[in-house]
């Protein structure tokens, strides 16, 4: 039995248990309906009116008004809540009993109540570290298309959009557009894709109706969440279907590319539906479902990372610069990879001016991504729940969540998702004290593909490497004789002469045949698998990206804070059990033979899944002091992963609260991050450069731990080889042997964090202003990341042989083994693996909300972030990929006159360095206004809002290699609480 079908009996059982329990207390009840007020005599959208001491709750909707099912004994009370007014309480004695309620305002955050710092509710002025909440009104007020956007104005996070349908947060550093240490929850549930590796929350969570608020907690998570919590967390809550009842439909058009050439005016189409309806306060459903389409913005950025100045370029070639670089490397190109010293071939004997010059280093063409990636980008995200009261405060329930997408992200390449889809099924059992959670993740990803093994693979298709380096030496030689020889003068000429005539034949973008060989490669699963595609044709690869697996989790926390006298104490732990299918391209079956890891079984099958595993417990102690002006916090956690020793994660923290409105703290945690799935037994077969986890056994019978070469080392190595040598022999590639490095690669391990957090919250100016600082401090230790080495096959590093081996001269990339006599070549492989130095890097940030006149409000914040700069260098670039200085201002009103509101953002941060194994470069400043109108039309439950982010269409790139991003101009409708028993007013 497989652990899946385990699973989907656990369900099937618990859910079989459901009609069993008692209808019995169906009858009997009753509805109370009323409405509620602000002190201004205006209704109060978003009330939360509870039955104190149960989850039995409603919500206002827009002309105030509530109704509530439920058959609770007489008297009870209601409890009224909502954001800015003090909450407030009311007796019902009976069914007939008139409810017309009026909230007094206070503090907009006096009582705002949070859940994911500490996991269990307490205000969010006094967490113990710092946390950032969007109710559902702030999110409401968002100018940002979707909820999402929303995130990018939170202090401190910082955004990396990879497609209009991936958008990955990040705090404090060292960002990534698969962010590992980031972790994505939607109503408890993991969204970090398992084989992907990158968090998916805004492609497969929840819909925009469905969305109740969320929560962001920058900076380690870890002793509560575990391990992928060490940099921050985000949390999406969903509407409870109890309390947010009746039907909400949403539509949104905009335009995108306004003054893109290429594409032109696009449109974006938005649809959501929602619909929850709870019977008697017992049973209750919801069902999301919502479809995105569009053109997606595209990566187009053809900067040169590779410029004749540098070792891995033509520094002795002064003449071929610019367009006419013969080693150009384009940020989004793909094919023509001369910075990783792969995709080019190498010409000897090269007279110019009558002078012998060093061998020539020359790209291979490529092809540029836009040519490669459809612009046309969809989302498509289906939910429902099914709820069951088994007591006033304990509820059972099970969710079954599916998204399927398109779009763009960034891995150690690109990849193009097309049709990629996760489901979740979960179940859960939450009562007043404790929490049981179990889900399943099923991933599967379509018809997605590599585009740079597309890229090289539509070259290679025309000729190979040494075919095509042959072509173009002989091209150059015809040229030379034609033109009274080659001369700095006329060298350019010569260099685009003999490139044209090399590429003559090969497919190229806009043709039947460029769309018939693309399409026919992205239906090739392994990389490096040989075939014939078309007739008469050279072999070539494939870049189809083919992952399917399966996450199981398992999670309880107890509250025994009732039980235990001398403090509140929380008590939890979880399991998580990854399954995958074993693609024979990105995960083998490990207990095959190297040789037929990467070989179909009869059956089509790569053998036996694979199976990845973690455990956790939590404990945490929570003390008051003083007449609760002193809150202390104890956590600790334990963590294992059969492949590393067991782990334990503290935390500790102080908060000191002289007054209500004045709150300091103080936190110490500690934080591992075992490697993800993708980081830990991934075997990529990407053509020339093999990608390999981090785990020990991967690495027999290959040797890049032990017996390698660092990949800077080899480039300067041959570098020097060609400024000394005209003909690359073998005695100048002895000579420069001191060059070469040994890797000597550490053993895996789990990285580490240690992290200090200072931070003050107070509400100041008679409750008009909120200040929200924050300074933090961190060290990483055995930070994980990639490094390229080159392992000299069939002998050892320092021999002779291993020296001749790193020898680019007369290789062709596009095999494994060299054409020198002296030496079996080279295997490259990339590994994740650990840095050597410890890292430090700490930053501050502050907030302020000013409510300044009536309900206009000025909000603010400021951001800064610094890596200590390193006095040794590192076995890879660990890439902090944050700008020093970053913020928002905005200033709105959610109601100048009655029904409209309106609100301005300006964003800016400064630009940076961006480093990573695909693109290394500087990422300019970025300054963009977004704006909207709201009109609310309560008669006919409708808001109308006309928005636009980059109003000024100030084009900008959040990242090296990622799409540019211009001005989105929308209008939306949102019909909310139709059906839902209450009548406007």
């Amino acid at each position: 039995m497989t652990i899946s079908t385990k699973f989907f009996k656990l369900i099937a059982l618990v859910l079989l248990l459901v009609p069993a329990l008692s209808y019995a207390q169906l009858n009997g009840s009753y509805i109370l309906s009323g409405k509620v007020n602000s002190d201004q005599g205006k209704p109060l959208v978003g009330t939360t009116v509870t039955i104190k001491g149960t989850s039995n709750a409603a919500v206002t909707d827009s002309t105030g008004t509530f109704s509530l099912t439920s058959s609770a004994k007489f008297p009870f009370t209601l409890v009224f809540t909502a954001v800015g007014y003090q909450p407030q309480e009311f007796l019902i004695r009976n069914a007939n009993s008139a409810v017309n309620i009026q909230l007094t305002s206070q503090s907009l955050l006096l009582n705002e109540v949070v859940v994911t710092a500490s996991r269990r509710e307490e205000k969010l002025l006094r967490s113990p570290v710092a946390i950032e909440k969007l109710s559902i009104n702030a999110l409401k007020q968002s100018p940002g298309p979707s909820f999402y956007d929303a995130l990018e104005n939170v202090k401190g996070v910082q955004m990396t959009t990879t497609s209009i349908t991936l958008k990955v947060p990040n705090t404090r550093g060292f960002n990534s557009p698969n962010n590992f240490r980031f972790m994505q929850l939607a109503d408890g549930v993991d969204m970090q894709s398992a084989t992907l590796g990158v968090p998916l929350g805004n492609a497969i969570g929840p819909t925009e109706l469905d969305i109740a608020s969320i929560e962001i907690t920058p900076g380690a998570a870890a002793a509560l969440y575990g391990t992928n919590a060490i940099n921050g967390l985000s949390n999406l809550f969903t509407k409870d279907p109890f309390k947010y009842q009746g039907l909400s439909f949403y539509h949104r058009t905009g335009i995108n590319h306004v003054d893109d050439p290429r594409l032109g005016a696009s449109a974006i189409n938005e649809d959501a539906i929602r619909y929850a309806k709870a019977w008697n306060d017992k049973f209750a459903f919801k069902v999301n479902a919502s479809y995105l389409s569009g053109k997606d913005w595209q990566s187009d950025t053809r900067l040169d990372q590779n410029p004749t100045n540098l070792k891995s370029a033509n520094p002795a070639f002064p003449e071929l610069t610019g367009s006419s670089n013969a080693a150009y490397d384009g940020w989004n190109k793909y094919g023509d990879d001369a910075l990783a010293g792969s995709n080019t071939v190498s010409i000897k004997g090269i007279t110019v001016d009558g002078v012998a010059r060093p061998n020539l280093t020359v790209a291979r063409t490529g092809y540029n991504e836009v040519d490669l990636v459809s612009p046309r980008v969809s989302n498509l995200k289906l939910d429902g729940t099914l709820a069951y009261k088994l007591s006033p405060t304990t509820t059972l329930s099970y969710t079954y969540r599916y998204g399927k997408m398109d779009g763009v992200f960034q891995r150690g390449n690109k990849i193009s998702l097309n049709g990629a889809s996760v489901q979740n099924h979960k179940v859960e059992l939450k009562g007043k004290d404790f929490l049981i959670r179990g889900y399943e993740s099923i991933e599967n990803t379509g018809n997605s593909f590599n585009v740079k093994p597309l890229a090289d693979n539509l070259d290679l298709n025309h000729a190979s490497n040494s075919a095509w380096g042959t072509i173009f030496k002989n091209a150059l030689t015809t040229y030379a004789n034609a033109n009274g020889g080659l001369k700095s003068t006329n060298l350019a000429a010569a260099e685009a002469f003999a490139r044209a005539a090399a590429d003559k034949g090969r497919v190229e973008p806009g043709t039947p045949e460029f769309d018939a060989l693309r399409k026919t490669i992205i239906g090739i699963n392994n990389w490096d698998i040989k075939s014939s595609l078309i007739p008469d044709a050279p072999v070539t690869g494939g870049a189809a990206l083919v992952q399917k697996s399966h996450l199981f989790n398992g999670e309880a926390q107890w509250d025994l804070s009732s039980k235990v006298k001398f403090a509140d104490l929380l008590v939890g732990g979880d399991v998580r059990v990854y399954q995958i299918i074993p693609d024979g391209n990105n995960f083998v079956d490990f207990t095959r033979p190297i040789a037929d890891r990467n070989k179909p079984l009869e059956d089509g099958s790569f053998g036996d899944n694979v199976i990845y595993k973690k455990y956790g417990a939590f404990t945490q102690v929570t003390k008051t002091f003083f007449d609760e002006k002193l809150k202390l916090f104890g956590s600790l956690r334990w963590d294992y992963n059969p492949y590393f020793d067991p782990k334990f994660t503290p935390r500790l923290a102080a908060v000191y609260s002289p007054n209500q409105n004045h709150n300091f703290r103080f936190t110490f945690q500690n934080g591992y991050r075992f490697p993800s799935l993708f980081e830990a037994l991934s075997y990529v077969n990407n053509g020339r450069v093999k990608r390999v986890g981090s785990l020990g056994f991967i690495n027999e019978g290959l040797g890049y731990l032990d017996n390698s070469y660092t990949q800077s080392s080899v480039t300067a190595f041959n570098a020097a080889v060609k400024a000394q040598s005209t003909t690359g022999d073998d005695a100048t590639a002895l000579k420069n042997r001191g060059m070469l490095q040994v890797a000597d690669l550490p053993k895996a391990r789990p990285e580490q964090i240690t992290s200090f957090e200072l931070g003050y919250k107070g509400i100041l100016l008679d409750n008009k202003v909120f200040l929200d600082i924050d300074a933090y401090a961190n060290r990483y230790n055995g930070f994980q990341g990639q490094v390229q080495v080159f392992v000299p096959n069939g002998t050892t590093v320092g021999t002779d042989a291993a020296v001749l081996a790193m020898l680019d001269v007369n290789r062709d990339p596009t095999t494994a083994t060299g054409t020198n006599a002296a030496s079996q070549g080279q295997s490259r492989y990339r590994v994740y693996t650990n840095a050597k130095n410890a890292y430090n890097n700490y930053g501050s940030s502050v907030g302020l909300t000013y409510n300044f006149y009536k309900r206009y409000t000025v909000s603010g914040n400021a951001s800064f972030n610094k890596l200590k700069a390193q006095k040794s260098s590192d076995i890879f670039v660990t890439g902090f990929n944050t700008p020093k200085w970053s913020g928002n201002l905005s200033f709105g009103n959610r109601e100048v006159v009655k029904n409209f509101g309106f609100n301005i953002v300006y964003k800016w941060q400064e630009s940076y360095l961006w480093e990573s194994p695909l693109v290394t470069g500087t990422v300019p400043a970025i300054h963009a206004v977004d704006a909207q109108v709201t009109y609310h039309v309560p008669v006919y439950y409708a808001t109308f809002k006309l928005g636009a982010t980059d109003v000024f269409n100030k084009r900008y790139i959040q990242y090296a290699g990622g799409p540019t991003i211009g001005g989105i101009y929308y209008v939306s409708v949102t019909l909310d609480g139709l059906l839902s028993g209450q009548r406007p007013q």
